[in-house]
């Protein structure tokens, strides 16, 4: 959610840390700052955007300009409004030395009382700055400790998240930075290193990188970096390459991230089953579950845990696998997994999906499946993320860096990934292999017909137009593709601020009908299957009622274009393949309606790219 960058090395560190800060905006903020070392420390923070801090800094002293060594931060608010005094870093009261943090202190009110009786005076709302003050007092109680042995120290009273970063005018040599439930990786350059709650602003300078585990602690200093465990037992760190580039987090000429990677979604198809759907030889190749391949086939259930639209993909990996392997298959919601005591056991396979691999909600369901004896299995886009590396076995979707805020090539990846799953748990069990044939050439030629959906792009931007100052919209689906509806819904709402509302289309008389007059928009996913029929009366009920109906329809399909006031045609495929064609229409219609609407699409308000807090 909230963003870290830090620098260490021989450059000017300013500059480094504010287009750092830049690249992590897509997470979602309200207010940032830094704060610079040059022997003093210098702490500029506040609310908004890092461009007004980039003109703040513009009066840097010519010494602070000189500072190679920094750390930054953008803030999503958890404790404690948006405003100047609650953005981070935080400094302790003589001002030398500055904490960044990421996550949640539990057990920050208490740990506040305690130092406020020790005479500390705090200036923020937030959570954080008892990060700073208990810092302080450890260090200063006893003049062996180094800031290293300080924060250490601090950390072991700590209940709750962190990603941290940590550096004082005391020790104006290094940063500490330490983590647990909130990710922090380590770029590794030549006489320099970076510090950041991702990827994204390191991919500029290097590709060699080191992934923080729980747990872990590190001292990074310009001539090289020590990790520990919070018990100070030094660590043996992988050296990681990041496996992607700059140009990947850019915009590439598109005015949105959002519409550059819906439009970027045939190639994420294609790259998402390379070498996994092996057409010529009938069968698909998951190497990353291989060795588990049986004991996944053996299951007597799955359960699927994931979170806002990695929760749709489950719901669609549901209907997938119930249909190919035809094992039982629950989905939860991540968040309430662990809360309701799942009755999860060693004959189950729980799955964890997360396009971060980082989300705190997932990441406890994770954990709570382990504990149970589940076999656990990930389905993540980022390499070296605590999922993939908590998980027994798993698959990465290889959809490259997704920055805009509402997913969208992750989740038609997301899809992919389970559908193979499906055919690959079928092999040798429930599907024959003429139909597993079929199933590939479908998925093979995904990726043009998603191709010829994106050319509606103008004529989507018009229907948008119409419909751009609606109050509320419906969306209805049945079968594989009500999971879509709740999808569309939820892009439309996340980045347009237009209540939204999936349901199954039968439902809709069971409460919805209620609320169709002639000013509602009802966007109907009307696809030729084996409910064809039944959504054509649903369409009908609708019509009864004057409610503006937008079909996404097959091609050739004249009957739903004599009901429907609008019309988007996809090419015909069969049914468990049309979730990954009817969403992309779905995710243009909310983008246009936002942009015409003025809306940020790239960052919607009070939302995250990553939430990593519970």
């Amino acid at each position: 959610m909230c963003g870290i960058v830090g620098y260490i090395g021989w450059r000017e560190a300013a500059p480094l840390l504010l287009k750092g800060l830049k690249r992590l905006e897509y997470r979602g903020y309200d207010s940032a700052g830094v704060a610079l070392l040059n022997e003093s420390l210098l702490v500029m923070k506040q609310k908004g955007s890092v461009s007004g801090l980039e003109v703040a800094t513009e009066g840097l002293s010519k010494e602070m300009k000189a500072a190679t060594i920094g750390i930054g931060h953008t803030r999503w608010a958890t404790h404690g409004e948006p405003n100047d005094i609650n953005a981070h870093p935080h400094q302790n009261t003589v001002g030398d030395i500055a904490v960044i943090h990421n996550g949640i202190i539990e057990n920050y009110s208490a740990l506040k009382q305690e130092l406020i009786s020790q005479g500390y005076i705090f200036s923020s709302d937030t959570d954080s700055e008892v990060l700073v003050h208990l810092i302080d007092r450890i260090w200063n109680s006893d003049s062996s400790l180094d800031l290293e042995s300080a924060t250490r120290n601090a950390l072991r009273h700590v209940d709750g998240a962190y990603g941290i970063c940590v550096i004082s005018s005391r020790e104006p040599d290094k940063i500490i930075v330490a983590r647990k439930g909130s990710p922090l990786v380590i770029g590794i350059g030549t006489g320099e290193y970076f510090i950041a709650s991702d990827a994204a602003p390191i991919v500029e300078h290097t590709n060699k990188v080191v992934y923080l585990s729980d747990g872990e602690l590190a001292v990074v200093k310009k001539d090289g970096y020590v990790v520990k465990t919070i018990e100070n037992v030094e660590q043996q760190k992988i050296i990681t390459e990041l496996d992607f580039s700059l140009e990947k987090i850019e915009k590439g000429g598109f005015e949105h991230f959002m519409l550059k990677e819906i439009f970027e979604q045939p190639a994420v198809m294609h790259d998402v089953m390379r070498g996994r759907v092996r057409l010529d030889e009938g069968r698909i190749c998951l190497g990353g579950i291989e060795d588990y391949l049986d004991r996944l086939k053996q299951a007597k259930r799955i359960v699927i845990c994931a979170c806002g639209t990695s929760w749709h993909a489950a719901l669609i990996g549901e209907y997938l696998i119930e249909e190919f392997a035809r094992i039982p298959v629950e989905v939860d919601y991540a968040s309430e997994f662990r809360y309701r005591n799942p009755i999860v056991g060693v004959d189950d396979v729980v799955i964890l999906i997360s396009q971060s691999g980082e989300t705190a909600d997932t990441l406890a369901a994770l954990r709570t499946a382990k504990e149970k004896g589940a076999l656990v299995m990930g389905i993540c886009n980022v390499v070296g993320s605590t999922i993939a590396r908590e998980t027994l076995c798993g698959m990465y979707t290889h959809a490259g860096p997704e920055v805009g805020v509402a997913s969208t090539k992750a989740f038609t990846a997301q899809v992919i990934m389970l559908y193979m799953l499906a055919l690959a748990l079928s092999r040798g069990r429930t599907l024959s292999q003429d139909e597993i044939t079929l199933n590939l050439r479908e998925l093979s030629r995904l990726p043009e017909k998603a191709t010829r959906i994106l050319e509606l792009d103008s004529q989507i931007k018009d229907i948008a137009e119409r419909f751009k100052d609606a109050k509320n919209a419906l969306y209805l689906g049945r079968g594989f593709n009500f999971p879509v509806a709740l999808e569309g819904a939820l892009k439309l709402k996340e980045i347009s601020y237009i209540h939204a509302e999936g349901y199954p289309a039968a439902e809709m008389k069971h409460g919805p009908i209620a609320l169709i007059d002639k000013d509602m928009p009802v966007i109907f996913i009307a696809t030729r299957d084996s409910t064809y029929s039944k959504i054509l009366s649903n369409i009908e009920e609708v019509r009864s009622r004057k409610g503006r109906v937008i079909a996404i329809a097959n091609e050739g399909d004249q009957e739903v274009s004599r009901l429907a006031e609008h019309v988007i045609y996809i090419p015909q495929s069969s049914g468990p393949i049309t979730p990954l064609l009817t969403v992309i229409p779905l995710q243009l219609l909310a983008y246009h309606i936002a942009t015409l609407r003025g809306c940020n699409v790239d960052r919607p308000r009070n939302l995250a790219k990553s939430v990593t807090v519970e």
